[in-house]
C-alpha cells in the first residue's frame, strides 16, 4: 500500500471515530479534530471556553501536533495549566493543499502514538 493510500486510510478512520464519539456521526473537519486535541492536552476536558481561548487551544494542538517535526518544543506548563510552546524552526512556506495534508499526517501520527487508532 503506498504511503498516501496509507495516511488517507488512517485519516478517514480517525476522523470516522472522533465523529462518532463526539459530533454524533456528523462529520468533524480539520479545524474541529486540531480543536479537540488542545482540549486534549490542555487536559480541562469538562471547561466550556470562550472564543478566543477556542484559538489558544487550537494553537497548543498545532504546536504539540509539530513537535516531532522539530518545529516546536514545550517550553513550560503556566500555573493555570497552560503549556506553552517555543518555536525550534520556522514553517516553511507551504501550499494551502501542502499544509493540510502535513496536518492530517500530524494529526494521523497523534493518534497511533496515543493508540486511539492501529
Amino acid at each position: 500500500m503506498s504511503r498516501d493510500q496509507e495516511l488517507k486510510e488512517r485519516w478517514e478512520l480517525v476522523v470516522s471515530k472522533l465523529s462518532n464519539q463526539f459530533a454524533d456521526g456528523d462529520k468533524l473537519d480539520l479545524d474541529a479534530i486540531i480543536y479537540l486535541i488542545g482540549i486534549q492536552e490542555l487536559g480541562q476536558l469538562e471547561r466550556k471556553f470562550k472564543k478566543d481561548h477556542k484559538l489558544d487551544l487550537m494553537h497548543i494542538a498545532i504546536c504539540k501536533l509539530l513537535v516531532p517535526y522539530g518545529y516546536y518544543e514545550l517550553d513550560f506548563v503556566d500555573k493555570e495549566g497552560w503549556p506553552h510552546y517555543t518555536i525550534k524552526e520556522q514553517l516553511p512556506t507551504l501550499k494551502a493543499g501542502e499544509q493540510s495534508v502535513l496536518m492530517k499526517e500530524a494529526i494521523v501520527n497523534y493518534f497511533l502514538e496515543t493508540e486511539y487508532i492501529k
